[in-house]
């Protein structure tokens, strides 16, 4: 099969690396892509990915039978239809399904007429009625802002007037005619929880944990993720099975019986609280840094599930996931999630790799002549798989050490829930 593979980031470098392992895989190539997935892969970087008649142009001239879409904007922005309608089989679901993740709102109300467990909510187009609803409610209570803001748009409030600045706050990142929602505040663990769907199979593909504030002990400004280990110990089979049931599943129905079927990864995050699983909210691609921690347990080949699920053909049999544990250990640019600087050298890569065990996913990187240097806020995953959390944990920051970045930092308590508990 030629497989193309759209993105740039940690996310995009696993799959490439899970990818290219397939006996199956004919020509690959990726868009952009980046110094790590360029080991695999042909890559592209002078195609935009919201140019879709330009990406419809290269499949064609590349006899492509598989496009793999990465990050979700392209999803959301109807990447999957324009392919589809030019005979092009795509992983990723196309724009009406997309909206679980382009649009909160979505979501919310397909939960509500589904009786999907979720946060109870409000949704309001004006300031004015988002003040009255919070000051009815109290706090603490959470804001969002509808539609994708990579991750911006969700204030936590735990004060009244933390919630009532937060308004304003949310209002103003999506500018002009902007929706918000509020939701009741809930408590418990959080977990990822992946599943590929056909349309109409659902086939479970794995937990992971993630931690989202930028310093040790979840202290810090929140950001698109600096670690994640898998499995989450917390996501029981007991609660995968209710997960699915009340959950994932359902989903799947309402979108197939309103002739939107997703066909793609589900990601739904979680809340497991006193009364069980609750969602918090769905992505329709790959978490990052999630995937990174998936791969490296997943055993077997990856290319022809997803070329199963594109095509409408997935099997109701067990993803082959190993019983270790993995992590993943972001390593950020020094000002990350603020301002950061971009160019600086990056050594010691290969001596990381030396470790059993251990792989380093390029998340923002360049090359600078025969220099790897950072390009970007999250600029290494480094990724580690053991017998145990214990054992990945200690492989992956003995990697970490042996690379040379003055420039960088990275967080030191990765999977602590785990070992905790």
């Amino acid at each position: 099969m030629n497989v193309l593979l759209l993105g740039s980031g940690g996310r995009e470098h696993a799959l490439a690396w899970k990818l290219a392992q397939s006996p199956l895989m004919g020509a690959f190539f990726a868009l952009p892509g980046n110094p790590g997935i360029a080991e695999f892969a042909t890559c592209f970087d002078g195609v935009p990915l919201d140019d879709h008649d330009a990406i419809v142009t290269l499949c064609l001239a590349e006899k492509i039978d598989l496009v793999v879409v990465g990050p979700e904007a392209p999803l959301v922005d109807g990447i999957a239809d324009r392919l589809i309608s030019e005979g092009i089989a795509v992983f990723g679901p196309r724009r009406v399904a997309a909206q679980l993740e382009g649009s909160k709102l979505f979501t919310k109300e397909l939960c509500k007429a589904h009786a999907i467990p979720t946060a109870a909510f409000g949704r309001f187009t004006d300031v004015e009625g988002a003040r009255a609803f919070v000051q009815h409610h109290g706090a603490p209570i959470v804001l969002k802002a509808d539609g994708l803001m990579a991750g911006k748009g969700v204030i936590v409030a735990m004060t009244l007037d933390e919630a009532l600045a937060g308004i304003d706050e949310v209002f103003a990142m999506g500018g002009a005619g902007t929706e918000i929602l509020i939701e009741e505040f809930l408590e418990g663990e959080e977990v990822s929880f992946f599943c590929l769907v056909d349309g109409e199979t659902v086939l479970p593909f794995g937990s992971a944990q993630d931690h989202k504030r930028a310093f040790d002990n979840d202290e810090g400004p929140n950001t698109g993720g600096m670690g994640a280990y898998s499995p989450a110990p917390v996501f029981t089979a007991e609660m995968e099975r209710r997960t699915l049931h009340e959950i994932v599943k359902p989903t799947a129905r309402a979108l197939a019986d309103a002739a939107s079927p997703f066909r793609g990864v589900l990601f739904a995050g979680l809340m497991i609280t006193s009364e069980g699983p609750k969602l918090i909210e769905y992505n329709v691609r790959f978490g990052d840094p999630e995937c990174q921690v998936l791969m490296m347990r997943m055993e077997g080949d990856l290319l022809p599930l997803l070329a199963a699920v594109a095509t409408g053909r997935l099997e109701d049999q067990p993803v082959p996931l190993k019983p270790d544990a993995a992590i993943s250990v972001v390593m950020a640019t020094k000002g990350y999630p603020g301002a950061y600087g971009k160019g600086s050298r990056i050594g010691g890569l290969e001596a990381a790799e030396t470790i059993p065990g251990v792989k380093v996913f390029h998340a923002g990187t360049r090359r600078s002549g025969e220099d790897i240097v950072a390009n970007g806020g999250r600029v290494l995953n480094v990724t580690a798989v053991g017998a145990n959390v214990a054992e990945a944990r200690e492989r992956a920051y003995d990697a970490v050490a042996r690379i040379d970045w003055p420039e960088g930092f990275c967080r030191h308590d990765i999977a602590w829930r785990a070992l905790a508990g």
